[in-house]
């Protein structure tokens, strides 16, 4: 059948009311009776989100909607005070730096102060103590590459990085404390542009060779599956990444009960254990939540 060739006057009408409607739903903050967890789109942010999720559905018995795989700390950040998410899981150097444009510092504590303190002030948002690790920027080679260069330390590695090719994600690139910082730190320059690509195929990249040193996470599980090298950051360049819950202030005084539930998870994984349960999803390819009831249940939560 042929389409018509002009619609009626009241279907043009209508599908005008409907485009001008659009934006403004697009606009407006959910009004969902459920607690809303959020995360970025990786891994580890995808199970930190179903840790919350769980707890709070298997404490207080309320209904939880996940909004998983937001593109990174700026999205999550503005869903967050616009109301569309209630809550998600971020690294203290990450919102120190990226969100509150605040300097560099390296003092763990501090950071963790100074972020809670900014957090509540500017955004009324709450941040709970850290889950027990941190995930900091890793600069990671094949065990290959640190032998061959007699390297263990980013200093050591200065008279040869003008000889390597690097792999880094989008933030790394553009964040104060990544890319352009760390050369300045350490006084180094990297062959050519930097590869950009998603965190998810910087491993892949390394491994097929097609750059020599990527900027990774410290947490990310095919680090130990693989024998990969970090090496260490011994100038203390990048600030502490505790990861620590962020919930905005109007989620906790509607559902109050969750208060006590996220605070219970304070100190309860080790970087060891986020890396093992990263790498159960990424190489061994399970499910996420699986991976977090198992470990809910190992831990007695």
């Amino acid at each position: 059948m042929t389409p018509p060739r002009r619609l009626s006057a009241a279907l043009s009408a209508a599908l005008s009311l409907l485009l001008l409607c659009v934006p403004l739903l697009g606009c407006s903050p959910p009004r969902s009776s459920h607690i809303v967890i959020g995360a970025k789109d990786f891994t580890e942010q995808t199970l930190l989100g179903e840790l919350l999720a769980q707890e709070i559905e298997a404490k207080t018995h309320l209904k939880v909607d996940r909004h998983f795989y937001l593109a990174g700390s700026y999205i999550c950040q503005q869903a967050l005070l616009a109301g569309r998410i209630d809550a998600y899981v971020e690294y203290t150097g990450t919102a120190l730096t990226a969100i509150l444009k605040q300097p560099i510092d390296r003092n763990p504590q501090q950071v963790f102060d100074t972020v809670q303190r900014l957090y509540q002030q500017r955004y009324h948002v709450t941040v709970f103590p850290s889950l027990g690790f941190q995930n900091t920027f890793a600069m990671v080679v094949r065990p290959s590459t640190a032998r061959r260069l007699r390297v263990t330390t980013l200093s050591q590695l200065v008279p040869d990085a003008s000889h390597l090719r690097l792999g880094v994600g989008y933030e790394f690139q553009t964040r104060p404390d990544g890319l352009r910082g760390l050369e300045k730190a350490y006084g180094m320059h990297f062959a050519g542009t930097p590869r950009v690509m998603d965190l998810g195929l910087l491993y892949r990249a390394l491994e097929s060779h097609q750059v020599d040193i990527i900027a990774a996470n410290s947490t990310d599980g095919p680090i130990a599956a693989a024998h990969l090298v970090i090496l260490k950051d011994d100038r203390h360049f990048f600030p502490p990444y505790q990861a620590v819950p962020l919930v905005s202030d109007a989620a906790l005084r509607r559902w109050p009960q969750i208060r006590p539930v996220l605070a219970s998870l304070a100190g309860k994984i080790t970087a060891a254990g986020m890396r093992q349960m990263n790498e159960e999803v990424d190489g061994e390819h399970r499910d996420p939540a699986a991976v977090i009831r198992e470990f809910r249940k190992e831990h007695g939560l």
